[in-house]
């Protein structure tokens, strides 16, 4: 999970936030496991394909992702915060899925290479969120599936940290739809509970 903030953040910004955070992210959300399993559930990748957890953090989806490709398939885990795929190494869990420090703006992926991409709360601290959702258009193969997740909603969120929602907020589904859209993506379903939200997209041909 990550904590809500406005876009716009830039990478300093977002690793001087995850960083003093990362060494007991996992215990402050002990009860998340379940929520991720079930959105790479939804995202639905199969045996042998080829998933990016992008801003993957401590790596809790790596887990299922790996479960869900099998042994054969190929899972990888971004994140441009050093203390967070360290936490995800000292957790395990690069047993599941290669770890790289890498920035979802730019990532060192050739195009079309991926099936399906997984990112929890990763909307919130994108400098850019149209070139990053364009960039991972470039590496979904056409008809590929993206899931944005969070496994609180937006108000119960907001809520959590003291704010109300307002119009601008990009994960609102008349602002996300056609961002998504500009950015080579077709929003497909869009569930936004207290429990959880998720958004699960295609990549357009």
């Amino acid at each position: 999970m990550r904590h809500q903030r406005a876009h716009g953040d830039s990478a300093a910004d977002v690793r001087d936030f995850f960083t003093p955070r990362a060494a007991d992210w996992d215990s402050r959300f002990p009860d998340d496991g379940p929520a991720y399993a079930a959105a790479v559930a939804e995202l639905g990748p199969r045996t042998g394909d080829a998933v990016l957890d992008a801003g993957c953090g401590t790596g809790r989806a790596l887990p299922a992702l790996r479960a869900a490709v099998g042994p054969g398939g190929t899972v990888l885990g971004f994140d441009l915060t050093p203390a967070m795929l360290e936490a995800a190494v000292r957790a395990g869990r690069d047993r599941d899925g290669a770890l790289a420090l890498a920035d979802v703006a730019r990532l060192p992926l050739r195009d079309g290479c991926l099936d399906a991409v997984f990112a929890a709360g990763l909307i919130s601290h994108l400098t850019d969120p149209a070139d990053a959702l364009r960039e991972l258009a470039r590496v979904v193969r056409p008809g590929g599936s993206f899931a944005l997740f969070h496994p609180v909603g937006r108000a119960a969120l907001a809520a959590r940290h003291g704010r109300e929602l307002t119009p601008e907020d990009l994960r609102a589904e008349p602002n996300l739809r056609p961002l998504l859209a500009r950015c080579g993506w077709r929003l497909d379903a869009y569930t936004d509970e207290d429990t959880r939200f998720l958004a699960l997209a295609v990549r357009r041909d």
